[in-house]
Formats: structure tokens, C-alpha cells, sequence
């Protein structure tokens, strides 16, 4: 299995992931969801172990990623589940931040800007908890439910925290440097 073959697992898994959250199957969203990122870590460490990384497997892996989220964002959005403002917001909140760190890469020329609150990994997650928690403690139940809703809520703050991070640390190694 080549790492863009993993690539192209992780991104149908995620949309898989997303079309079972739209259907309100939270468990099976979440199921998808896992399996998404395992495919998304191996093909990585695939490429990494093997000497198989390409700078295109790189962007093939970036892009994806950001499509493997807005389906799986899109799909909650859709579902019911949560306030379509708060999965938007999140939504938005994960794709700035990783648009930060990409612009800071290529425009600014640094090698490594992912730093930040809290990581993709960590976002999803969150966003699993929340789900799970959805599920096994429903509406009227002991904390008050919403836990999908109040992951979203986490996901799109910390995100967009973490979009401030990157561009101050963006600032802290370019400083005032020209445009060539």
C-alpha cells in the first residue's frame, strides 16, 4: 500500500463518516471518523518508514485532509444534531488555521509553523467524545446534552486560537521582512 493509496483511504473514509453523521448515526460516524485518522496517520508513517514521500503525496495528503473535514463537519452541520452555526463555525475555525500554517510555509518559506492550542488529532477527537457523549447521555440526562454542540463550540475557538498563534509566530521569525 502506497501512502497515497492510504491518502485516498482516509479520504473516503471520511466522507463515509460524514454521510452516516448527516444520517444521524452518530456511533457510526464516529466509527468512520477513527478509521479516517488511523489511515491518515499510517499513510505518514508509511511514507516516512519506506522513503516513499513525494512533495505531491505532501499536497495530496494537505488537501484531502481539509475535504476529509468538511465532509465530516458538513455531515454533523447537516444532521440536525447541533446548531448549523456552531458546525460552520468550526468548519471554518479548522480550515483558517490550517490555511495559516499553509501560508505561512509557503509564502513566509518556514519550515515548520504547526504550532497552536490544540492539533487536528486532538480536534477530532473531541469532536468523537462529543458524539459518543450525544449518544449515551441524551437530552434531559445529567449533565445537560449538547455535547456534540459544545465540542463544535471547543473545535471552533481553539481553532481559531490557533490560527492567532501561527500568524504571532509567523510575525516573531519574519519580523519585518520584504517581499521578494
Amino acid at each position: 500500500m502506497t501512502p497515497n493509496f492510504l491518502t485516498g483511504v482516509s479520504l473516503a473514509c471520511a466522507i463515509v463518516s460524514g454521510i452516516y453523521f448527516w444520517k444521524g448515526k452518530l456511533l457510526w460516524g464516529v466509527f468512520w471518523m477513527l478509521t479516517s485518522s488511523i489511515a491518515d496517520m499510517l499513510d505518514g508513517s508509511t511514507a516516512r518508514a519506506g522513503n516513499l514521500g513525494t512533495v505531491f503525496g505532501g499536497i495530496l495528503d494537505h488537501v484531502s485532509d481539509r475535504y476529509g473535514e468538511f465532509f465530516i463537519l458538513a455531515g454533523i452541520t447537516m444532521s440536525r444534531v447541533v446548531h448549523p452555526g456552531w458546525g460552520l463555525f468550526a468548519l471554518f475555525g479548522m480550515i483558517i488555521a490550517s490555511y495559516t500554517r499553509a501560508a505561512a510555509e509557503s509564502m513566509g518559506k518556514i519550515e515548520n509553523c504547526a504550532v497552536g492550542i490544540m492539533g487536528r488529532f486532538e480536534k477530532f477527537l473531541l469532536i468523537m467524545f462529543g458524539a459518543v457523549m450525544e449518544v449515551y447521555l441524551p437530552e434531559g440526562a445529567w449533565p445537560r446534552s449538547k455535547w456534540l454542540e459544545f465540542s463544535l463550540i471547543i473545535v471552533g475557538l481553539t481553532s481559531f486560537i490557533t490560527a492567532v498563534q501561527r500568524l504571532l509566530y509567523a510575525k516573531k521569525l519574519l519580523g519585518n521582512r520584504r517581499e521578494v
